[in-house]
Parts: C-alpha cells; structure tokens; sequence
C-alpha cells in the first residue's frame, strides 16, 4: 500500500499506520495540554495514563516486522520546534517529584543508576514523535512509522519506559502511604554511588503530594 492511499482522508481506522499516528497524536496533544498547568492536581496521574498508552503503540512497533522507508535517505523534515517552554512548564508542575533515579540498561551487570528528570524525559518523547508526525502529515506514511519504530528501539521507548516508572512509582507511594526517601540534594548533574542505591527522587511525603496529585492515600 502507497504513502499516498494510507494518507487518504478516508482512511481505514483499523490500519495500522492510522492507529499508531492516532496514539501518537493523542499523547502530543494530550501533554501539551498538561504542561499549560490548568488542572495542576491531576497532572501526575493524567501523565501516567497517557504514557502508558504512547507505550502500548511502542509495544506494536517493537513487535511489527522492520520496516524499511521508501527513500535511501530521510526527507528534510524541517527545523525541530522548540520545546524549551514545555520543558520549563513540566518541570515546574512537576518539581516536588521531577528528579528520580534510572539504570540505563538494565542487562549491564553492575550499572549505577543515574538522575534524570520527568520533564526532561517527555520532552525528549514529545521531539522524537514530532518529528515522525512531520512526515505523517506531508502524506510520507512509511517514512514516519520507520522513523517512529526507529526512535523507539534508540530512545523513546526507553525513555518513556523510565518516565512511566517513575510516575507509576509517585502514585503508588501516594495510595500505598508510602513516603518517599529524601532527595538529599540529587540533581540530574550528579551521578549515583552504590551507596545511593536506595536514595529516590522527591523530598516529599505522602502528606504533601495526595493533596496536589489529587489523590487519596490508601487509610
């Protein structure tokens, strides 16, 4: 099947590139949304929600066959848009629980874990998909979902993986009454000893992030 019949306006909702470029273009749509701060009390488990389903179209692009764009090289795509404001608006909605700690590769025997921040991690998500959906919108379908099951074996998928466990990790503190360790002044600067290992992200107690994340801890 073309580009040019998968791009049709009457396209088949049960395709493939349709369904994953609905997923992708739900998730921009839906963090962008976030990162404008009006519902500030459900932004952790709003983000949790919407990234464990980006992650169910990651799933379907790692288990799909390799696909192979149509051209040698890759279109011009155009200058990346600026997320810089969207990083800034995540990482304050979210600077109680922002910094966690993360192991890379989790089959590399003996790897420290690292810093990272949430908001840096989404932002990363929000380019790589950007960049596919370029591609989607000119009509170059296949173009787009190579570059989209590309950028999820090298770092999107990753990346989102780690975000999501994060947040899935916030919630479960919060509804579990689970405190979280002090941060101890960790920043994404810094790199993790094995005398670390058991030091998370947040200087917050379940006390003070229920309220803000709009939940109700588990009496």
């Amino acid at each position: 099947m073309s580009d040019a019949t998968l791009h049709m306006t009457d396209r088949d909702p049960d395709d493939f590139a349709v369904q994953i470029a609905d997923q992708v273009e739900s998730f921009l749509v839906a963090v962008t949304e976030v990162a404008k701060g009006e519902e500030p009390d459900s932004v952790v488990p709003f983000l949790l929600l919407e990234v464990s389903q980006l992650l169910l179209a990651g799933g379907r692009l790692g288990a799909h066959e390799d696909i192979v764009p149509d051209e040698r090289y890759e279109p011009d795509p155009g200058p990346e848009a600026d997320v810089d404001q969207l990083r800034e608006n995540l990482a304050r909605l979210l600077e109680p629980i922002d910094v966690y700690s993360e192991v890379f590769d989790p089959y590399e025997p003996r790897t420290a874990p690292v810093p990272a921040r949430i908001s840096d991690d989404l932002t990363d998500v929000v380019t790589d998909l950007r960049h596919g959906m370029v591609h989607y919108r000119a009509g170059r379908t296949t173009e787009a979902l190579w570059w989209w099951q590309f950028s999820y074996f090298s770092n999107w998928g990753s990346t989102a993986s780690a975000a999501l466990r994060a947040l899935q990790s916030v919630v479960a503190h919060v509804r579990l009454n689970q405190p979280l360790a002090a941060l101890d002044g960790l920043d994404t600067d810094q790199s993790l000893g094995d005398d670390a290992l058991e030091i998370e992200a947040g200087r917050v107690m379940v006390e003070e992030i229920g309220g803000p994340l709009g939940m109700r801890p588990v009496v």
